[in-house]
């Protein structure tokens, strides 16, 4: 079955990662492999690590595949995920699938390894064993530079059964299992397939695993039992031992407060494990007397943080009711937690660390004396395992001392900065959609999703690449192909592209807009210079209504085709709102000029101050066809109760005419959409405006208005007075109703709710935002309608769209001229950007772009398991995905990254290694022949059917025909025996 993961034997293993280092000078996936020639390695445990950090008790430690990987990516301390008395199918059952959604911050609802223990045992050994002889065969780093670390939970008796006994005594000494025999066996088999690794360097491989310890501690494990744990580890077992501490030992008032300071105000939780884990009274001494024991036995021990923070499942994020947050935002708890450690045992006690930990934060944390460092959400995320890479860049030079104790003021001074580190704040909205609404195709799944988010589907990969040329004419033809007004979409535009844009999941999405604008300014004359006279195409006259932004794109389009075309624009200047409405801070009026010249060289008529009120007398002038885009001019209502207002657009046109209004000195502005913010921004600029306020009965994260929108009014003094509806105005005073949000649906948005209370607010003009309407008093006839006259208030892109669709429906023009130029030539140049995080956005030279057309592959890198293979198939500009079945549990994150609105793990080509695994699913994959006669069983379609998949008449579909065949003829690694 498809949840159940089948651990490959060492044989595959080794096969696996020669053949793919041979081939493609990668392992597991990972090309960045890091390399420790300094000689620099910290002593721990009696041991030596090259880089004092690694993967956390996880999925990135419950496979052998899994670990190899994070080796070859420069981790050097390896803590092991986590075995318990109850493990495998009976373990595996109370796990929820899917299990884990890394979006932002993570959520998980699984704890310990769902292989049986004795499996785990096998996975962590061949693990070993398989680091050791890479690690001398590719020059990896010093063979006896790695540390690997047991993780065992959660009760003492379990602990102490024969299970988990002969598991803790099998990692201490290997030698003696069956599965270390295999693995000596296979290694002095195979000395052909190695260059630098003979016979005598492999009978040299320590079977000592592991001699050290981390203690899980479940939530609500008492402290007496915690710590009979670990001194039955310590004295019984002779392990250097760590307990890992859970967060809640920061209390829930302190836990709460820093979490909403932070903006994580909606994740949910309660008091109670709170009261119920291990209590900071207990904790302290327990960690005094442990050090003594430890201090007497030549062992040595520290603590762990931290464990990840259990939180309600509020939105449906996962199929549980309770799950397990990681990530950025557990980092405030932990390196608080870490602060109040170091402080109370003066630097004393070692702190291993965990919560939050990734490559913003690595070099402070080890420059502050904590170490090693483990990190699990970092690598859940796109670039996966190659994020390990850049870390261990940064922490390469990690010198050979050993612990000198932690830092405290560097601790403290670590947690002071968090409140004011961006990084570590949650936008103020919602995270917005990131899905493309399209199911992923069985091959040939590379897109640009960028694109897809873009109204008019603009060719966004082509054009940053020239861009990053230095080609402005070349990406300026590109935008303008789909886009007629790149100056102002290249200031204004909402930018939903860059919702869409994969490097979301690195930092923050690529500027597409700047460089969408930085396009505009450098080929702008170049385009001009272009233009020439067209032949006009006969039998077509065509009248566009309304000089906004749908209108000047209509033109624009028309008027580029040879198309006759004639712009009628009511007042004295093209732009419509952008002209006339929207700030001149928001958006220069020789951007919007700029615009105009483009519209008007592409051959469209322009003609002012002519207002047209029907479409007879535009027939009656000879015009064969009429657009109309007249925008929706009737201001909005607010439905008060009582009192008078003003509309917005009232404000604001007087405000760019240069007429500023007195508007005294408390002004409240009801909206929390873009028009409420500029709105507010405009007015707070007035002499003699005191206060600007801006009222909405939902809180800020429910505002239609952008993130930068609300960013930047935030920034220039505006007023956020949340949860209030307004009622009336009367002398100066605005009444509100107090409104509370309900319990949240199932979507996590919450209602707002009465609570019969009201509030009152100074105020000397009440401004109304709230959207307008359409003025229907135009007779278009059966004409079409385009932009806010057929939508209502929408975006320019918006518009754009609109006129693209119109402008198509009269003249039939291109709009995949550049299509094909979203593809970079050159495969590894975006591939080598994963893994790979900007520390410094602003003054990164590159694009940043990922190059997703090109290679996407965002399945592989996040698949803990490697279940989610990358292969070349012939004929094939990009790579192929193949799922393998039996390496994935169903954890689900490939689900929560893939672009598509699919899940990769159910929904990709895949590849069976059994016929009772083929027959458990109902994945679209095959099972190789089994025989010579070369048959595969496949399953398409919902029917299952056997090919000849030699045969390219044998009737499967051609482009899956040669898939299969490229993964028997070039990745035999990834077949099972039979």
């Amino acid at each position: 079955m498809s949840d159940i993961m089948r651990p490959i034997p060492f044989a595959q293993l080794m096969d696996w990662a020669l053949t793919e280092y041979r081939q493609q000078k990668s392992l597991f996936g990972v090309c960045k492999l890091v390399r420790h020639e300094n000689g620099q390695a910290r002593p721990i445990f009696g041991e030596k690590i090259e880089a004092p950090f690694g993967p956390a008790a996880g999925p990135n430690t419950q496979l052998a595949q899994n670990i190899v990987a994070t080796y070859a990516a420069g981790a050097r301390f390896f803590e092991l995920k986590t075995v318990q008395i109850m493990d495998g199918e009976a373990l595996s059952k109370c796990v929820a699938k899917p299990c884990i959604t890394a979006g932002d911050e993570c959520y998980n609802c699984e704890w310990s390894t769902e292989l049986t223990v004795p499996q785990a045992y096998e996975e962590y050994v061949k693990a070993w064993f398989a680091c050791k002889l890479l690690a001398k065969e590719l020059a990896l780093g010093d063979p006896d530079g790695f540390v690997f670390n047991m993780s065992v939970g959660y009760d003492l008796e379990g602990i102490k059964s024969p299970k988990i006994d002969a598991y803790l005594e099998g990692m201490k000494d290997a030698s003696g299992s069956a599965v270390w025999r295999t693995c000596m066996e296979w290694a002095l088999d195979n000395t052909d397939r190695f260059e630098q690794v003979d016979a005598a360097y492999i009978r040299t491989v320590s079977p000592r695993v592991s001699c050290s310890i981390t203690e899980s501690t479940l939530h609500g494990c008492p402290p007496d039992e915690i710590e009979r744990i670990a001194t039955y580890l310590i004295t019984e077992k002779g392990l250097h031992t760590y307990i890992k501490c859970n967060p809640t030992l920061l209390g829930y008032t302190f836990a709460r407060k820093r979490l909403d300071s932070l903006g994580f105000d909606y994740v949910t939780f309660d008091d109670h494990h709170f009261a119920e884990d291990l209590q900071w009274t207990d904790a302290v001494p327990m960690f005094r007397r442990l050090m003594g024991l430890c201090a007497e036995r030549k062992l040595e021990f520290g603590v762990k943080l931290t464990n990840t923070f259990p939180v309600d499942v509020a939105a449906g994020e996962l199929p549980s009711q309770e799950m397990y947050m990681s990530g950025r935002a557990l980092f405030p708890l932990t390196i608080s937690l870490a602060r109040r450690i170091a402080e109370e045992f003066e630097g004393g006690l070692r702190i291993s660390y965990s919560g939050g930990a990734d490559v913003h934060n690595v070099e402070a944390l080890f420059a502050a004396g904590i170490w090693p460092i483990t990190v699990a959400t970092t690598i859940l995320k796109p670039g996966g395992y190659q994020r390990l890479s850049q870390m261990g860049k940064l922490l390469m030079d990690c010198g050979s001392e050993p612990f000198r104790g932690v830092n405290a003021q560097a601790v403290a001074a670590l947690a002071e900065q968090v409140e004011s580190d961006p990084y570590y704040r949650k936008p103020i909205k919602p995270l917005p959609e990131r899905k493309m609404h399209r199911k992923v195709p069985l091959i040939d799944c590379f897109t640009a999703p960028c694109r897809d988010g873009c109204p008019i589907e603009q060719d966004i990969p082509a054009y940053l690449m020239a861009v990053s040329r230095g080609e402005y004419g070349q990406a300026l033809e590109i935008i303008t192909r789909r886009n007629a007004l790149p100056f102002i979409t290249g200031t204004i535009c909402p930018h939903r592209c860059a919702d869409k844009c994969m490097r979301n999941y690195y930092e923050e999405s690529v500027w597409i807009r700047e460089m969408k604008l930085r396009a505009a300014q450098g080929g702008y004359d170049a385009l001009l210079s272009k233009q020439k006279a067209r032949s006009a195409v006969s039998g077509k006259k065509v009248a566009v209504v309304g000089g906004g932004p749908a209108g000047m794109a209509a033109a624009f389009f028309l008027g580029r085709e040879g198309v006759p075309v004639t712009l009628f624009e009511a007042t004295g200047a093209l732009g419509g709102v952008v002209r006339h409405i929207i700030p001149e801070f928001r958006i220069s009026s020789e951007a919007i000029d700029k615009d105009e010249a483009l519209v008007r060289a592409m051959g469209a008529e322009v003609r002012l101050n002519t207002y047209v009120g029907s479409y007879q007398e535009l027939e009656e002038q000879g015009f064969t066809h009429v657009i109309f885009a007249t925008g929706a001019q009737k201001p909005g209502d607010p439905r008060l109760e009582y009192g008078d207002y003003v509309n917005f657009t009232e404000v604001l046109a007087a405000l760019k005419a240069g007429n500023a209004p007195t508007l005294g000195t408390d002004v409240a502005v009801i909206g929390g959409g873009n028009s409420a913010m500029d709105t507010a921004r405009a007015v707070k600029r007035l002499p003699g405006v005191e206060h600007v306020r801006l009222v909405y009965r939902r809180t800020r994260r429910y505002m239609p208005a952008e993130e930068e929108e609300l960013r930047l009014a935030l920034e220039e003094g505006v007023e956020f007075l949340e949860l209030l509806a307004p009622k009336g105005v009367k002398d100066n005073i605005l009444t509100c109703a107090v409104m509370e949000l309900g319990a949240p649906d199932a979507s996590g948005r919450r209602a707002p709710v009465p609570t019969g209370r009201t509030q009152e607010l100074p105020c000397t003009t009440l401004i109304a935002a709230v959207g307008e309407r359409i003025d229907e008093s135009v007779d278009v006839g059966p004409w079409p309608v385009i932009g806010d006259r057929r939508q209502g208030p929408a975006t320019v892109v918006e518009a754009i769209a609109d006129a693209i669709q119109a402008s198509r429906a009269i003249m039939e023009w291109e709009t995949g001229t550049y299509t094909n130029q979203n593809i970079c030539e050159d495969y590894n140049r975006p591939f080598m950007k994963k893994g790979d995080l900007c520390s410094d956005c602003d003054g990164c030279a590159d694009t940043r772009c990922l190059g997703c057309p090109t290679v996407c592959e965002v399945c592989a890198d996040v698949c803990p398991n490697r279940a989610n293979v990358a292969v070349a198939v012939p004929g094939k500009r990009q790579r192929q995905i193949v799922h393998v079945d039996g390496m994935c549990n169903e954890c689900g994150n490939c689900a929560t990254f893939c672009p598509y609105e699919s899940r990769p793990y159910r929904d990709k080509f895949t590849l069976f290694w059994s016929r009772e695994d083929f027959d458990n699913s109902g994945n679209e994959g095959w099972l190789p022949a089994s025989g010579e006669d070369g048959g595969c069983l496949v399953r398409l379609d919902g029917q299952v059917r056997e090919y000849q998949v030699d045969d390219s008449g044998c009737g499967l579909p051609e482009d899956l025909r040669l898939l299969i065949l490229a993964v028997q003829d070039n990745y035999g690694y990834l077949l099972r025996e039979k």
